[in-house]
Protein backbone atom coordinates (compact mmCIF):
# COMPACT_ATOMS: atom_id res chain seq x y z
CA UNK A 1 0.00 0.00 0.00
CA UNK A 2 1.31 3.43 -0.93
CA UNK A 3 0.00 6.65 0.61
CA UNK A 4 0.59 9.85 -1.35
CA UNK A 5 -0.27 13.40 -0.43
CA UNK A 6 -1.79 15.93 -2.81
CA UNK A 7 0.35 18.83 -1.69
CA UNK A 8 4.12 18.45 -1.85
CA UNK A 9 4.62 20.93 1.00
CA UNK A 10 3.02 18.45 3.39
CA UNK A 11 5.60 15.82 2.52
CA UNK A 12 8.40 18.35 2.81
CA UNK A 13 7.47 19.54 6.27
CA UNK A 14 6.95 15.96 7.44
CA UNK A 15 10.52 15.19 6.42
CA UNK A 16 11.72 18.23 8.33
CA UNK A 17 9.70 17.31 11.40
CA UNK A 18 11.00 13.74 11.45
CA UNK A 19 14.63 14.73 10.98
CA UNK A 20 14.91 13.10 7.55
CA UNK A 21 16.24 16.25 5.89
CA UNK A 22 17.87 19.55 6.63
CA UNK A 23 15.67 22.62 6.72
CA UNK A 24 15.21 23.16 3.00
CA UNK A 25 12.32 22.99 0.55
CA UNK A 26 12.38 19.57 -1.11
CA UNK A 27 10.00 17.70 -3.41
CA UNK A 28 9.57 14.32 -1.78
CA UNK A 29 6.68 13.14 -3.94
CA UNK A 30 7.73 9.50 -4.09
CA UNK A 31 8.35 7.12 -1.22
CA UNK A 32 10.14 3.74 -1.41
CA UNK A 33 8.15 0.75 -0.19
CA UNK A 34 10.76 -1.44 1.49
CA UNK A 35 8.42 -4.35 2.16
CA UNK A 36 8.19 -5.44 -1.49
CA UNK A 37 11.63 -7.07 -1.67
CA UNK A 38 11.77 -10.75 -0.72
CA UNK A 39 15.29 -12.19 -0.48
CA UNK A 40 15.54 -15.78 -1.72
CA UNK A 41 17.75 -16.83 1.18
CA UNK A 42 16.47 -14.69 4.04
CA UNK A 43 13.78 -16.45 6.04
CA UNK A 44 14.62 -20.01 5.01
CA UNK A 45 15.37 -22.77 7.52
CA UNK A 46 18.95 -23.68 8.40
CA UNK A 47 18.53 -27.42 7.68
CA UNK A 48 17.34 -28.19 4.16
CA UNK A 49 17.37 -24.52 3.05
CA UNK A 50 14.05 -24.85 1.29
CA UNK A 51 11.40 -24.49 3.98
CA UNK A 52 10.13 -21.03 4.84
CA UNK A 53 10.48 -20.23 8.54
CA UNK A 54 7.08 -19.95 10.21
CA UNK A 55 6.25 -16.68 11.89
CA UNK A 56 6.15 -17.30 15.62
CA UNK A 57 4.72 -13.96 16.66
CA UNK A 58 3.62 -10.76 14.95
CA UNK A 59 4.23 -7.33 16.45
CA UNK A 60 2.42 -4.40 14.88
CA UNK A 61 3.88 -0.91 15.22
CA UNK A 62 0.65 0.69 16.37
CA UNK A 63 1.72 3.49 18.71
CA UNK A 64 -0.52 6.58 18.64
CA UNK A 65 1.32 9.90 18.24
CA UNK A 66 -0.18 12.64 20.39
CA UNK A 67 1.44 15.62 18.69
CA UNK A 68 3.47 18.52 20.05
CA UNK A 69 2.06 21.69 18.53
CA UNK A 70 1.23 24.69 20.76
CA UNK A 71 -2.45 25.13 21.57
CA UNK A 72 -3.51 27.90 19.22
CA UNK A 73 -6.70 26.20 18.07
CA UNK A 74 -9.88 28.23 18.31
CA UNK A 75 -13.53 27.40 17.79
CA UNK A 76 -15.07 26.66 14.43
CA UNK A 77 -18.37 27.21 12.70
CA UNK A 78 -20.36 24.99 10.40
CA UNK A 79 -21.95 27.55 8.08
CA UNK A 80 -20.34 30.51 6.40
CA UNK A 81 -16.72 30.97 5.47
CA UNK A 82 -15.31 34.33 6.49
CA UNK A 83 -13.92 35.23 9.90
CA UNK A 84 -14.53 38.92 10.56
CA UNK A 85 -12.55 40.68 13.27
CA UNK A 86 -13.81 44.13 14.31
CA UNK A 87 -11.91 46.65 16.41
CA UNK A 88 -12.27 50.31 17.35
CA UNK A 89 -9.56 52.92 17.89
CA UNK A 90 -9.28 54.76 21.19
CA UNK A 91 -11.18 58.07 21.10
CA UNK A 92 -9.01 61.15 21.57
CA UNK A 93 -9.52 63.63 24.39
CA UNK A 94 -10.92 67.05 23.57
CA UNK A 95 -11.19 70.36 25.34
CA UNK A 96 -13.65 70.46 28.22
CA UNK A 97 -15.79 73.60 28.08
CA UNK A 98 -17.31 73.03 31.51
CA UNK A 99 -14.84 75.34 33.25
CA UNK A 100 -14.53 77.99 30.55
CA UNK A 101 -18.10 79.15 30.07
CA UNK A 102 -18.52 82.56 28.45
CA UNK A 103 -21.50 84.84 28.76
CA UNK A 104 -23.61 84.72 25.62
CA UNK A 105 -21.64 81.87 24.07
CA UNK A 106 -23.52 78.96 22.45
CA UNK A 107 -22.32 75.41 23.14
CA UNK A 108 -23.38 72.83 20.56
CA UNK A 109 -24.12 69.40 22.09
CA UNK A 110 -25.16 67.83 18.76
CA UNK A 111 -21.85 67.46 16.94
CA UNK A 112 -21.48 63.90 15.62
CA UNK A 113 -18.15 62.17 16.30
CA UNK A 114 -17.90 58.95 14.31
CA UNK A 115 -16.01 56.11 16.03
CA UNK A 116 -13.03 54.82 14.06
CA UNK A 117 -14.00 51.21 13.47
CA UNK A 118 -12.00 48.78 11.34
CA UNK A 119 -12.77 45.24 10.24
CA UNK A 120 -10.43 42.51 9.07
CA UNK A 121 -11.60 39.50 7.09
CA UNK A 122 -9.93 36.10 7.08
CA UNK A 123 -11.16 33.68 4.44
CA UNK A 124 -8.27 31.39 3.45
CA UNK A 125 -8.10 27.63 3.99
CA UNK A 126 -5.44 25.01 3.55
CA UNK A 127 -6.28 21.43 2.68
CA UNK A 128 -4.73 18.06 2.03
CA UNK A 129 -5.85 14.46 1.69
CA UNK A 130 -4.46 11.14 2.84
CA UNK A 131 -5.47 8.01 0.94
CA UNK A 132 -5.61 4.51 2.38
CA UNK A 133 -6.45 1.46 0.24
CA UNK A 134 -7.86 -1.54 2.07
CA UNK A 135 -8.27 -5.13 0.92
CA UNK A 136 -9.65 -8.08 2.83
CA UNK A 137 -9.43 -11.32 0.86
CA UNK A 138 -6.04 -10.55 -0.66
CA UNK A 139 -4.35 -10.02 2.70
CA UNK A 140 -5.87 -12.89 4.66
CA UNK A 141 -3.14 -15.31 3.65
CA UNK A 142 -0.58 -13.35 5.65
CA UNK A 143 -2.25 -14.00 9.01
CA UNK A 144 -3.11 -16.94 11.21
CA UNK A 145 -6.39 -15.63 12.61
CA UNK A 146 -8.83 -12.75 12.58
CA UNK A 147 -7.22 -11.08 15.61
CA UNK A 148 -3.93 -10.71 13.76
CA UNK A 149 -5.70 -9.26 10.75
CA UNK A 150 -7.65 -6.81 12.91
CA UNK A 151 -4.42 -5.69 14.56
CA UNK A 152 -2.91 -5.14 11.13
CA UNK A 153 -5.89 -3.04 10.04
CA UNK A 154 -5.74 -1.04 13.28
CA UNK A 155 -2.07 -0.33 12.58
CA UNK A 156 -2.96 1.08 9.15
CA UNK A 157 -5.57 3.43 10.60
CA UNK A 158 -3.17 4.54 13.34
CA UNK A 159 -0.56 5.31 10.68
CA UNK A 160 -3.04 7.59 8.91
CA UNK A 161 -3.90 9.40 12.13
CA UNK A 162 -0.23 9.79 13.07
CA UNK A 163 0.58 11.12 9.62
CA UNK A 164 -2.24 13.64 9.87
CA UNK A 165 -1.12 14.69 13.36
CA UNK A 166 2.42 15.38 12.15
CA UNK A 167 1.13 17.43 9.24
CA UNK A 168 -1.44 19.44 11.18
CA UNK A 169 1.16 20.09 13.91
CA UNK A 170 3.50 21.40 11.22
CA UNK A 171 0.78 23.69 9.88
CA UNK A 172 0.22 25.13 13.36
CA UNK A 173 3.94 25.84 13.61
CA UNK A 174 3.83 27.50 10.17
CA UNK A 175 1.20 29.91 11.48
CA UNK A 176 3.62 30.84 14.28
CA UNK A 177 6.66 30.90 12.00
CA UNK A 178 4.96 33.21 9.52
CA UNK A 179 4.23 35.66 12.32
CA UNK A 180 7.85 35.43 13.46
CA UNK A 181 8.99 36.20 9.94
CA UNK A 182 6.65 39.16 9.49
CA UNK A 183 7.70 40.56 12.87
CA UNK A 184 11.40 40.23 12.06
CA UNK A 185 10.90 41.94 8.72
CA UNK A 186 8.84 44.75 10.22
CA UNK A 187 11.69 45.77 12.53
CA UNK A 188 14.76 44.53 10.70
CA UNK A 189 13.95 44.59 6.97
CA UNK A 190 17.62 44.24 6.06
CA UNK A 191 17.62 40.64 7.26
CA UNK A 192 20.84 41.19 9.23
CA UNK A 193 19.76 40.23 12.74
CA UNK A 194 23.09 40.20 14.57
CA UNK A 195 24.24 43.34 16.34
CA UNK A 196 20.79 44.93 16.35
CA UNK A 197 17.63 44.71 18.43
CA UNK A 198 14.15 46.18 18.37
CA UNK A 199 11.04 46.46 20.49
CA UNK A 200 9.21 43.51 18.89
CA UNK A 201 12.26 41.64 17.57
CA UNK A 202 14.39 41.41 20.70
CA UNK A 203 18.01 40.31 20.34
CA UNK A 204 18.78 38.98 23.81
CA UNK A 205 22.42 38.35 22.92
CA UNK A 206 23.06 41.96 21.93
CA UNK A 207 21.24 43.35 24.94
CA UNK A 208 23.14 41.06 27.30
CA UNK A 209 26.53 41.78 25.73
CA UNK A 210 25.81 45.50 26.09
CA UNK A 211 25.69 45.01 29.87
CA UNK A 212 29.04 43.20 30.26
CA UNK A 213 32.67 43.90 29.51
CA UNK A 214 33.78 43.15 25.97
CA UNK A 215 35.98 40.32 27.21
CA UNK A 216 32.91 38.64 28.73
CA UNK A 217 30.74 38.97 25.61
CA UNK A 218 29.12 35.73 24.46
CA UNK A 219 28.31 34.09 21.16
CA UNK A 220 24.83 32.84 20.29
CA UNK A 221 25.86 29.24 20.96
CA UNK A 222 27.24 30.15 24.39
CA UNK A 223 24.18 32.13 25.46
CA UNK A 224 21.91 29.29 26.56
CA UNK A 225 24.76 27.57 28.42
CA UNK A 226 25.67 30.63 30.48
CA UNK A 227 23.61 31.02 33.69
CA UNK A 228 24.04 34.80 33.84
CA UNK A 229 22.79 35.16 30.27
CA UNK A 230 19.83 32.87 30.89
CA UNK A 231 18.92 34.90 33.98
CA UNK A 232 19.04 38.04 31.85
CA UNK A 233 16.67 36.40 29.37
CA UNK A 234 14.21 35.50 32.14
CA UNK A 235 14.39 39.08 33.42
CA UNK A 236 13.61 40.37 29.93
CA UNK A 237 10.66 38.00 29.55
CA UNK A 238 9.17 39.14 32.85
CA UNK A 239 9.64 42.79 31.93
CA UNK A 240 7.81 42.24 28.65
CA UNK A 241 4.96 40.42 30.36
CA UNK A 242 4.44 43.52 32.52
CA UNK A 243 4.87 45.92 29.60
CA UNK A 244 2.30 44.38 27.28
CA UNK A 245 -0.33 44.53 30.03
CA UNK A 246 -0.24 48.30 29.56
CA UNK A 247 -2.03 49.78 26.55
CA UNK A 248 0.58 50.57 23.91
CA UNK A 249 1.17 50.77 20.16
CA UNK A 250 4.74 49.47 20.38
CA UNK A 251 4.24 45.73 20.46
CA UNK A 252 2.27 45.09 17.28
CA UNK A 253 3.16 45.70 13.64
CA UNK A 254 0.00 47.68 12.92
CA UNK A 255 0.71 50.34 15.55
CA UNK A 256 -2.71 49.78 17.15
CA UNK A 257 -3.59 50.49 20.78
CA UNK A 258 -3.44 47.06 22.35
CA UNK A 259 -2.81 45.40 25.71
CA UNK A 260 -2.47 41.74 26.65
CA UNK A 261 -3.60 40.61 30.12
CA UNK A 262 -2.31 37.41 31.67
CA UNK A 263 -5.32 35.37 30.60
CA UNK A 264 -4.76 36.31 26.94
CA UNK A 265 -1.00 35.86 26.95
CA UNK A 266 0.55 32.98 25.07
CA UNK A 267 4.26 32.10 25.29
CA UNK A 268 6.07 29.42 23.29
CA UNK A 269 9.72 28.63 24.03
CA UNK A 270 12.32 26.48 22.36
CA UNK A 271 12.62 23.54 24.74
CA UNK A 272 16.41 23.51 24.43
CA UNK A 273 16.50 26.97 25.99
CA UNK A 274 13.74 26.27 28.53
CA UNK A 275 15.47 23.11 29.72
CA UNK A 276 18.75 24.97 30.07
CA UNK A 277 16.99 27.55 32.23
CA UNK A 278 15.50 24.82 34.42
CA UNK A 279 18.88 23.20 34.95
CA UNK A 280 21.10 26.25 35.30
CA UNK A 281 18.73 28.46 37.29
CA UNK A 282 16.54 26.16 39.35
CA UNK A 283 18.82 23.32 40.43
CA UNK A 284 20.79 25.24 43.06
CA UNK A 285 18.52 28.01 44.29
CA UNK A 286 16.30 28.42 47.35
CA UNK A 287 14.14 31.15 45.80
CA UNK A 288 13.22 29.56 42.51
CA UNK A 289 10.17 31.78 42.09
CA UNK A 290 12.46 34.70 41.30
CA UNK A 291 14.40 32.96 38.53
CA UNK A 292 11.72 30.60 37.20
CA UNK A 293 10.63 30.90 33.60
CA UNK A 294 7.14 32.26 32.99
CA UNK A 295 4.52 29.64 32.21
CA UNK A 296 4.96 28.65 28.58
CA UNK A 297 4.47 25.89 26.07
CA UNK A 298 7.58 24.31 24.62
CA UNK A 299 8.53 23.25 21.13
CA UNK A 300 11.57 21.16 20.24
CA UNK A 301 11.98 23.11 17.00
CA UNK A 302 10.27 25.87 15.04
CA UNK A 303 10.50 24.42 11.54
CA UNK A 304 12.45 21.18 11.68
CA UNK A 305 15.08 19.21 13.55
CA UNK A 306 17.56 19.01 10.71
CA UNK A 307 19.49 15.76 10.51
CA UNK A 308 21.27 16.23 13.83
CA UNK A 309 18.96 18.23 16.12
CA UNK A 310 21.61 20.93 16.19
CA UNK A 311 20.81 24.32 17.69
CA UNK A 312 21.34 25.98 14.30
CA UNK A 313 18.49 23.83 12.96
CA UNK A 314 16.05 23.69 15.86
CA UNK A 315 16.18 27.46 16.44
CA UNK A 316 15.91 28.41 12.76
CA UNK A 317 13.24 29.29 10.23
CA UNK A 318 13.77 29.53 6.47
CA UNK A 319 10.55 30.75 4.94
CA UNK A 320 8.87 33.10 2.55
CA UNK A 321 6.13 34.85 4.51
CA UNK A 322 2.58 35.56 3.40
CA UNK A 323 3.75 39.10 2.76
CA UNK A 324 6.36 37.88 0.30
CA UNK A 325 9.39 38.42 2.54
CA UNK A 326 12.25 35.92 2.51
CA UNK A 327 13.37 35.16 6.06
CA UNK A 328 16.45 33.16 7.03
CA UNK A 329 16.92 33.45 10.78
CA UNK A 330 18.31 31.27 13.55
CA UNK A 331 18.73 31.56 17.30
CA UNK A 332 15.00 32.04 17.94
CA UNK A 333 14.39 31.24 21.61
CA UNK A 334 10.80 32.28 22.33
CA UNK A 335 7.73 34.13 21.16
CA UNK A 336 5.22 36.00 23.28
CA UNK A 337 1.87 36.97 21.79
CA UNK A 338 -1.72 37.88 22.36
CA UNK A 339 -4.23 35.08 21.95
CA UNK A 340 -5.82 37.02 19.09
CA UNK A 341 -2.57 37.48 17.15
CA UNK A 342 -2.77 34.13 15.37
CA UNK A 343 -4.76 30.98 15.31
CA UNK A 344 -5.97 27.86 13.58
CA UNK A 345 -9.72 27.42 13.22
CA UNK A 346 -12.42 25.44 11.45
CA UNK A 347 -10.52 22.18 11.40
CA UNK A 348 -12.67 19.92 9.24
CA UNK A 349 -11.83 16.23 9.12
CA UNK A 350 -13.94 13.68 7.33
CA UNK A 351 -13.58 10.44 5.39
CA UNK A 352 -15.05 9.38 2.06
CA UNK A 353 -14.81 5.87 0.63
CA UNK A 354 -15.03 4.29 -2.81
CA UNK A 355 -15.30 0.54 -3.37
CA UNK A 356 -13.72 -0.90 -6.52
CA UNK A 357 -15.84 -3.95 -7.30
CA UNK A 358 -13.68 -5.09 -10.22
CA UNK A 359 -10.45 -5.27 -8.20
CA UNK A 360 -12.14 -5.84 -4.82
CA UNK A 361 -10.54 -3.10 -2.71
CA UNK A 362 -11.75 0.03 -0.94
CA UNK A 363 -10.15 3.46 -1.15
CA UNK A 364 -10.54 5.61 1.96
CA UNK A 365 -9.83 9.30 1.49
CA UNK A 366 -9.11 11.27 4.67
CA UNK A 367 -9.77 14.96 4.00
CA UNK A 368 -8.29 17.71 6.17
CA UNK A 369 -9.13 21.40 5.85
CA UNK A 370 -8.38 24.27 8.21
CA UNK A 371 -7.96 28.02 8.31
CA UNK A 372 -4.89 29.78 9.70
CA UNK A 373 -4.41 33.47 10.28
CA UNK A 374 -1.99 36.12 11.52
CA UNK A 375 -3.14 39.55 12.70
CA UNK A 376 -0.40 42.15 12.75
CA UNK A 377 -2.59 44.48 14.78
CA UNK A 378 -2.19 42.29 17.88
CA UNK A 379 0.81 42.08 20.21
CA UNK A 380 3.57 39.70 19.12
CA UNK A 381 7.22 39.69 20.24
CA UNK A 382 10.02 37.37 19.14
CA UNK A 383 13.14 36.82 21.26
CA UNK A 384 16.31 35.60 19.58
CA UNK A 385 20.10 35.48 19.86
CA UNK A 386 22.30 36.46 16.91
Amino acid sequence: MKVEQIYNIMNTITEEALGDSIIVAEDLSNLVELGEVFDTSYGLDNFVRSLVDHIGRMIFVDRVYGGRAPSVLVDGWEYGSILEKISVALPEAQESEVWSLQDGQSYDPYIFKKPEVTAKFFNDRVTFDIQLSITSKQVKSAFDNVNQMNSFMSMLYTAVNNSATIKTDALVMRAINNMIGETLYSEIPSGVYSGTSGVRAVNLLKLYNDTVEQADALTAAEFIRTPAAVRYAVLTFKNYIDRIKVMSTLFNMGGQERFTPDDRLHIVMLSEFANAADVYLQSDTFNEQYTALPRAERTVFWQGSGIDYGFDSTSAIKIETSGGHTINASGILAVMFDRDALGVANIDRYVTSAYNAKADFTNNFYHYTQGMWNDGNENFIVFYVA
